[in-house]
């Protein structure tokens, strides 16, 4: 039973999306761990409300994410994460350039940097997704034949 479980994972090529998947989560997470001490009111020049509102934010998103990862299949999990990680970085670029909650020049960095982050992670996860696609439609090459089943040798 554990050696099917082995060939499987083996024959898998899921390992960039899942590993994109938990790093993002645990980065998030410990972001959202420390913003819960109160560091980004000062330095980012957001609201106490603001900052805790995005520390749970991190939070959840890092446990919802890392069990994500964890499911036998993560293809369609898989886009879903990039999908999000777009939509953050979409965010955070309109969060800077609307002005719609006032940053100090730290704040600014901070949330571009973010933005950048996430983008880089939608990035990576994409293409570990890809990898999973492409498993899916290979196809055999004009050159070589087609393997035999055990009932034609």
């Amino acid at each position: 039973m554990m050696s099917a479980n082995i060939i499987e994972r083996a024959g898998s090529r899921d390992g960039l999306l899942r590993l994109a998947m938990r790093a993002d989560a645990v980065i998030s997470g410990l972001f959202g761990i420390a913003g819960l001490t109160g560091w980004m009111i000062e330095f980012a020049g957001t609201t106490r409300a603001f900052q805790y509102s995005m520390a749970a934010f991190f939070i959840s998103y890092g446990a919802i994410v890392l069990a994500l990862a964890a499911l036998p299949s993560v293809r369609r999990t898989g886009i879903g994460v990039v999908v999000a990680n777009l939509a953050y970085t979409v965010a955070a670029v309109v969060l800077v350039v609307a002005d719609v909650v006032p940053l100090t020049p730290s704040g600014v960095v901070f949330t571009s940097t973010s933005g950048i982050y996430t983008l880089v992670f939608a990035a990576l996860q994409y293409l570990g997704w890809r990898r999973i696609k492409r498993q899916g439609h290979l196809s055999w090459s004009c050159n070589a034949p087609a393997p035999r089943s055990r009932s034609q040798l």
